[in-house]
């Protein structure tokens, strides 16, 4: 086993982000990246409806582009492993602005709705054998903002249910998620290219999909890091 050097929040032009899915794979594997998840947002109706804008004016996906979304990201997945040796973990952030929750649901297959409630988003995802994030559960400081407010309010009652909250968002260190002994990891929640310098997982583990999901949900051979340039790998 090795330590793999590990981003598992990462948005592209798919949602807000800046970067084609194929500009992001080149900046990750170019640094020597060895695993990455791109998890574009889904935002829930109410939050669609009141902004009163078509879907494609409002930087998200719905139910009906999730199909093209798979298939976009299983071209970059199979072209960061051929060009970089980089394992592409495909998800999305199921993002609830009416009830204030941001979920990742990592290497899911099939659409989830994000309005549903928690509990239910949670079992979806381990229906199909993915992996539940807690995103940002704490006010952040690059943002002043808190969008994710409802899971920690609810912490108490939600804490064994995720595989995993981010104790580290960005620049921001939710150190309430570390006195809690929650498993954990690190994300750069990356929407433009200053974000790459940045809190990061590193997991000690073979690199392929099943056992870095299972890494993060043992959370036994778990690091975190504050990636602040330079190649990783030569």
């Amino acid at each position: 086993m090795q330590w793999l050097y590990c981003d598992f929040h990462i948005h592209t032009t798919w949602s807000d982000g800046e970067y084609s899915m194929d500009e992001v794979v080149d900046l990750y594997g170019e640094t020597g990246f060895d695993v990455i998840a791109i998890t574009d947002h889904v935002l829930d109706t109410q939050s669609i409806e009141r902004a009163g804008r078509p879907i494609s004016e409002l930087s998200v996906m719905d139910s009906s582009q999730f199909g093209e979304y798979q298939e976009a990201l299983w071209r970059a997945a199979r072209r960061a492993w051929e060009r970089y040796g980089m394992l592409l973990v495909p998800g999305v952030e199921l993002t609830n602005n009416t009830t204030r929750y941001h979920i990742l649901a990592l290497d899911i297959k099939e659409y989830i709705s994000p309005d549903l409630s928690v509990e239910q988003i949670i079992e979806a995802i381990r229906k199909q054998q993915g992996i539940s994030v807690a995103c940002h559960p704490y006010i952040r400081n690059h943002s002043g903002e808190d969008p994710s407010y409802h899971l920690w309010q609810n912490h108490e009652r939600l804490a064994s249910m995720f595989d995993a909250w981010e104790v580290a968002n960005r620049d921001d260190l939710f150190n309430v998620v570390g006195l809690k002994k929650f498993n954990y990891i690190a994300n750069s929640d990356f929407h433009e290219k200053r974000h790459l310098l940045s809190w990061k997982t590193l997991l000690r583990c073979e690199k392929n999909i099943e056992s870095v999901k299972a890494a993060i949900r043992n959370n036994n051979q778990v690091s975190l890091f504050l990636y602040r340039g330079g190649k990783i790998r030569q």
